[in-house]
């Protein structure tokens, strides 16, 4: 199997799009290293490793709760799966907080939580990825499809994310001479549980509208594309793929 041997550590891996990218990882043979955010992960935990066993027998998982907003904290996540697998070679960061409001009701608490998520965690991220990755290996970092696609009252959400392509440039350069790949993925609205809480059903049916086949994206659409960049995709570095159906073309 492509990936047999190899570490992948996935941020937020336990549910949702991180959930989706772990099955499609042991599909092809990789040892999982999968970090949850609170203690209610656990049992999101429990039931994505009987899927994932049930996926690969053979595969090593191990998991890792913690809030990585902190400098120290990603470290420790860095340090704590080095210890228990050796090494990592892909590092897979899908960690993002949404938020949808008109600029002139967003507090200084809300800017600070949402660049805390969104932009430094990314950026501490790949600091420890770049130090940690094995030669050879594969940095993914989940972006949005606003980046492309510019709306109200996602200000602050998009504005959060956009750092994320620069940091992605200048990380690959960086690496380049290890052949470690550096990329952003973007999906689209996604059909998720923190997706629809801050959409009105009309905004709902407008963002399908968008899409390839009147839909929002799923996080099938994205986890293969994921697999694709650990394996046969290499030779991609430095980009940022919108996969969001058409979204971004209108």
């Amino acid at each position: 199997m492509a990936l047999t041997g190899k570490v992948a550590l996935i941020t937020g891996g336990v549910k949702n799009l991180g959930a989706q990218c772990a099955i499609e990882l042991a599909g092809v043979g990789a040892n999982l290293a999968l970090h949850y955010h609170s203690a209610g992960g656990k049992k999101d935990a429990a039931t994505l490793e009987t899927t994932l066993k049930e996926k690969n027998p053979s595969i090593k998982v191990a998991f890792y709760q913690g809030d990585l907003t902190s400098a120290g904290a990603v470290t420790k996540l860095f340090q704590d799966v080095v210890r228990d697998f050796g090494h990592v070679d892909i590092v897979v960061n899908t960690i993002g907080k949404v938020l949808k409001k008109p600029i002139t009701e967003i507090s200084e608490e809300e800017y600070d939580t949402m660049f805390a998520v969104n932009s430094k965690t990314a950026f501490f991220v790949l600091k420890e990825a770049a130090a940690h990755v094995t030669d050879g290996g594969k940095i993914i970092s989940i972006v949005t499809a606003l980046l492309g696609a510019f709306t109200g009252y996602y200000t602050s959400y998009a504005g959060s994310k956009a750092p994320v392509e620069h940091f992605t440039r200048g990380v690959c350069k960086e690496l380049q001479s290890r052949r470690i790949s550096v990329n952003n993925v973007a999906p689209g609205p996604m059909d998720t549980p923190f997706f629809y809480p801050q959409e009105s059903p009309e905004a709902v049916e407008y963002h399908k509208s968008n899409g390839m086949g009147n839909r929002l994206t799923m996080v099938e659409d994205i986890a293969p594309i994921i697999r694709f960049l650990c394996t046969d995709g290499a030779w991609i570095t430095g980009q940022t793929i919108f996969a969001n159906g058409g979204y971004t073309t209108r």
